[in-house]
C-alpha cells in the first residue's frame, strides 16, 4: 500500500520536478552534476547504470561520455518520471530506461562499469537501502564502484532547517544514522568506502568500491 502511494506521489511530482529543481539555481545544479560525472569519469564503451534516475538529468551527459559502443541505463520505479526521461533521451540510441525496484535490479551480475545515484538514496526506506546496496554491488564489475551524491549539511540556517526537516521525514532513526555515520551502511556492503566533497562544499559523493572476487563480503 505504501509503495503504491509512493509511486503515485512521484508520478504526480514528475510533472513539476524539473521546474522545482530549477528554482534552487540552475548553476548550482549544473556544478553538482559536473562534479558527479567527473568523479564517475565514464570511458567510451562503458555501461553506466543510474538508479533512481528520476527525469534522467544525468543520462544525456553519460551518453556523450560512453559513446556509441557504451550503454547508459536509467532505473526508476515511477512510470511518470521515466516518461519525462524518455522525452529527454529518445534521440539517444545508447540510453535505455528500465522500470524497476532498486531493491531487485533486473541485471546480470558484474555487468556495470559504474552505478550512480544523485540526491535520491536518502529517500529509500532503510530495508530497501540495504537491499539496494547489495544489488548494486552484485551488478558491478570487479574493481568498479557505486557513486552516491547528496547534499552536505547547509550552512545557511533556513536551508539547514529544511535539510533537517527532509531527513526527519524519513524517520528519526534514519536521520540519526545519516548525521552520525552516513557511511556505515556502505561499509557493511562494499570492500572500501570513501567520501569526497565538491569544491563548493555543498555536495558530497560517497563511493563504495567492489574489489576483485568478492561479491558478498558481508556474508548476507
Amino acid at each position: 500500500m505504501i509503495r503504491k502511494y509512493r509511486v503515485k506521489y512521484y508520478n504526480a511530482f514528475s510533472h513539476v520536478y524539473d521546474r522545482f529543481i530549477a528554482l534552487h539555481s540552475k548553476d548550482l545544479q549544473q556544478a553538482a552534476r559536473n562534479f558527479l560525472i567527473s568523479t564517475v569519469n565514464p570511458s567510451p564503451g562503458d555501461t553506466i547504470v543510474d538508479i533512481c534516475t528520476g527525469t534522467g538529468a544525468l543520462l544525456p551527459h553519460y551518453s556523450e561520455r560512453v559513446g556509441e559502443q557504451g550503454r547508459v541505463i536509467g532505473v526508476d520505479f515511477s512510470p511518470g518520471m521515466l516518461k519525462v526521461a524518455r522525452r529527454k533521451t529518445r534521440h539517444l540510441k545508447n540510453v535505455f530506461l528500465v522500470l524497476a525496484d532498486v531493491a531487485a535490479l533486473p541485471f546480470r551480475s558484474e555487468t556495470a562499469d559504474a552505478v550512480s545515484c544523485s540526491h535520491a538514496f536518502y529517500e529509500l526506506k532503510m530495508d530497501t537501502a540495504d537491499c539496494c546496496l547489495r544489488e548494486v554491488k552484485r551488478c558491478l564489475k570487479k574493481n568498479r564502484a557505486f557513486f552516491m551524491m547528496e547534499h552536505e549539511v547547509p550552512q545557511n540556517r533556513f536551508i539547514r532547517g529544511l535539510y533537517y526537516l527532509r531527513l526527519l521525514s524519513m524517520g528519526s532513526d534514519r536521520m540519526k544514522e545519516i548525521l552520525r555515520n552516513e557511511t556505515r551502511r556502505f561499509e557493511a556492503i562494499f570492500d572500501s568506502v570513501e567520501k569526497v566533497v565538491s569544491p563548493s562544499g555543498k555536495s558530497k559523493i560517497i563511493i563504495g568500491r567492489k574489489k576483485e572476487g568478492d561479491l558478498n563480503r558481508e556474508g548476507k
